[in-house]
């Protein structure tokens, strides 16, 4: 397939050099994208570059995930306002493996001549110099050269200003596409848009340093189509990782997009067809509250993510909170999974001595814990058949409730109303 036009009509791209489409349309072509090790997991942020090389790959083209073990000790200004925290030498070590595992899950690294490959640019700086990088690479391109970079001038212009570290960042990652196009044969290099000045050093450099001709597309960088920031929660980012984002969290995050998100993020997340896609579109629109379009991206990009298990999880987690599942599921669950799929709703705690002598469930709702405000609210929705524990409707408020009733022999759940769920752990 052509990889430009795939891009192009996922709406992906954003800018391509003179050339390149060229260049790919000949031959199998090898290219990398750059991941930073800024932390010990990526995050859907990342994933855009990430179905970019799997596209690259698609097309019968060799990707290269470069992962910054060296670049990750500078910090890229691209896109900051101010120098971000350096981390330590350990932590970053740390983060290029975690980084590295998560990659592998995506790409193909056998099968055959475009097989991937994993590359670390710390393999190629730890035993370059100083005198040798500012001989060797920084006399090649000129200081109003780099200053004039948007990356450069917006920080100049700021408040904070610039360090030496981060204004030499563009001539490491520069570097790094000189070293790849060199030693690996890499002819392009691709990222977001925010990456193009810090992508044409690259080829420049290969341009001056070894009169050698490099590529460069970047994809559009993603927003939300009410223009706030993709990716980001109130709790915080969605993470790769499911001990930090659980699959669950992940899988609501893609359900819960709007229509608008939902059209352009299918096409950009997914691997279906443009044929695939305008048939779901077609269904989504005769009936947009089955949200035909966010289950069928939050089933795909989950199982990519994680598993097929870990999206049957999710399903049963959805089930369970907002339709009809069972407590089977809950009862096969470990108690961190439990946790996970209460947290963010209230939860209290409750000793375990309590329950062994019994605990009036009216007390439990009104005095032990706050699911209600007072004993007669509380009797009152009992009565009325308001309240369920572990799922069953509750209707007696002068029910005694002791071990026999946890989940695990520590969970309770309660329910007040439809939707209104609490986690009472006996500690």
């Amino acid at each position: 397939m052509n990889f430009v036009e795939e891009l192009r009509w996922r709406g992906m791209l954003h800018d391509i050099m003179p050339g390149t489409e060229e260049e790919l349309n000949k031959k199998m072509t090898s290219g990398y994208i750059g991941f930073d090790p800024t932390a010990d997991s990526l995050h859907v942020g990342h994933l855009t570059q990430i179905m970019t090389l799997i596209h690259f790959q698609r097309a019968g083209h060799k990707p290269f995930a470069l992962v910054g073990g060296a670049t990750g000790m500078v910090g890229d200004p691209s896109g900051k306002s101010a120098e971000r925290n350096l981390l330590s030498e350990d932590v970053l070590n740390h983060n290029v493996k975690c980084l590295e595992n998560q990659l592998r899950k995506f790409l193909d690294f056998n099968t055959g001549a475009n097989s991937a490959e994993m590359v670390n640019n710390y393999d190629w700086f730890k035993n370059f110099t100083f005198l040798d990088f500012i001989r060797d690479v920084g006399k090649h391109l000129t200081v109003n050269y780099m200053m004039a970079k948007d990356s450069v001038k917006k920080r100049l212009e700021g408040e904070t200003g610039m360090s030496f570290t981060e204004f030499s960042y563009q001539l490491v990652q520069g570097y790094d596409f000189y070293y790849l196009w060199k030693e690996k044969n890499c002819q392009i290099q691709m990222g977001g848009s925010d990456q193009w000045g810090n992508i044409v050093t690259g080829t420049e450099l290969i341009r001056r340093k070894a009169a050698g001709n490099a590529f460069a597309i970047t994809t559009q960088l993603i927003k939300k189509a009410d223009g706030t920031k993709f990716g980001k929660t109130e709790s915080g980012a969605i993470w790769l990782d499911p001990a930090k984002t659980s699959p669950y969290k992940f899988y609501q995050f893609w359900l819960n997009t709007t229509d608008a998100d939902a059209k352009s993020w299918i096409r950009i997340f997914t691997l279906k067809t443009r044929e695939q896609i305008e048939e779901l579109e077609r269904e989504h629109d005769l009936a947009p509250h089955h949200r035909t379009l966010q289950k069928a991206l939050a089933e795909e990009i989950t199982i990519r993510s994680h598993s097929a298990e870990a999206l049957d999880t999710a399903l049963k987690t959805s089930e369970f909170l907002f339709g009809n599942g069972s407590l089977e599921f809950i009862n096969g669950l470990s108690d961190e999974e439990v946790l996970d799929v209460f947290d963010g709703l209230p939860q209290f705690d409750i000793s375990a001595a309590e329950f062994s002598s019994g605990i009036n469930l009216t007390d439990l709702l009104a005095e032990k814990t706050q699911v209600f405000p007072s004993k007669g609210e509380a009797r009152k929705m009992i009565s009325g058949g308001g309240v369920s524990i572990n799922k069953e409707k509750a209707a007696d408020p002068a029910q005694i409730l002791t071990n026999k009733n946890l989940i695990r022999g520590k969970f309770l759940v309660a329910q007040k109303g439809k939707k209104n769920y609490y986690l009472i752990i006996a500690s």
